[in-house]
């Protein structure tokens, strides 16, 4: 229900208190409500309005600053980077010493081994190659 402090209430007049409201009949009391929401819907609608306008002002200036960055840009190709590190206990697990670590060599960098222990030797790739050149020819 109402509280029981009296309090002020102002439509286009002078304040009215709560004894006010409870001395109108059933009548004033609903032309009152009647007023209260015309009042509130026109409020309502301008505030409503009002966001919208900015909403779509916000929206524009987005759309702009997103058409100016470079992220709309296609991604610049980079070359395929051979692998440097190998996993010794599966060969098939490699790293290109780019990027986070592989949780193989992280697990053993933390048991105490160094990342050169995992370097793959180039000279043994090389000679691989040339050994495949000289059967294909």
């Amino acid at each position: 229900m109402l509280p029981e402090k009296p309090q002020s209430v102002s439509l286009n007049g002078p304040a009215m208190r709560r004894t006010d409201l409870e001395a109108m009949d059933f009548d004033e009391l609903w032309l009152l409500h009647e007023q209260l929401t015309k009042l509130l819907s026109e409020k309502i609608t301008t505030e409503k309005l009002q966001l919208e306008r900015r909403l779509a002002q916000l929206s524009r200036v987005e759309q702009m600053r997103d058409e100016g960055t470079p992220a709309n840009r296609p991604r610049r190709k980079y070359p395929k980077v051979q692998p440097k590190y190998r996993n010794p206990s599966q060969p098939s697990q490699v790293w290109s010493g780019r990027g986070k670590q592989p949780r193989w060599l992280v697990a053993a960098l933390s048991a105490g081994r160094k990342l050169e222990d995992f370097v793959i030797d180039k000279s043994v790739n090389l000679a691989d190659d040339d050994s495949h050149n000289d059967e294909t020819a």
